[in-house]
């Protein structure tokens, strides 16, 4: 996760997420656990429209190793959150995944967080390379 707060246009791809009722907590803002969620949708539903293709019936997915957030200020509800992606490493078998969300007319996002996917074979969940499919669309946001 870079140190740089960029703005949502430094982000080579975006997503967008409607907040929901349920999202906000008793301090009347989106909980953080749902900041995680977001960045879930945003890599998964980015990478569905990207590839034309449901990920989920590829014999190989990308399952999460290891995530993390840095919170800058509250998303509320009602509202939609545009995620800003790119991809901060590409390897051979996992993707480091850096997803801003904004939300309103603000230049700062209000949560910075890193998501790492390591794909694996459906059969076995053995390591085995990014599909070319998933590679083709990421190289882009790199």
């Amino acid at each position: 996760m870079s140190d740089d707060v960029l703005a949502l246009a430094a982000y080579p791809a975006t997503y967008s997420i409607t907040t929901r009722w349920e999202d906000e907590d008793v301090y009347g803002h989106v909980n953080n656990v749902v900041y995680y969620s977001f960045f879930d949708t945003a890599v998964n539903g980015w990478l569905i429209e990207a590839t034309g293709t449901d990920i989920r019936t590829l014999p190989e997915y990308g399952v999460v190793a290891e995530t993390g957030c840095r919170f800058k200020r509250e998303l509320r509800f009602p509202g939609t959150v545009e995620a800003g992606l790119r991809v901060t490493r590409l390897g051979t078998s996992s993707v480091v995944y850096e997803i801003a969300l904004f939300q309103g007319d603000l230049e700062q996002p209000a949560a910075v967080g890193m998501f790492v996917h390591v794909y694996v074979t459906g059969a076995d969940r053995s390591v085995t390379p990014v599909p070319d499919a998933i590679r083709a669309v990421l190289e882009p946001l790199t």
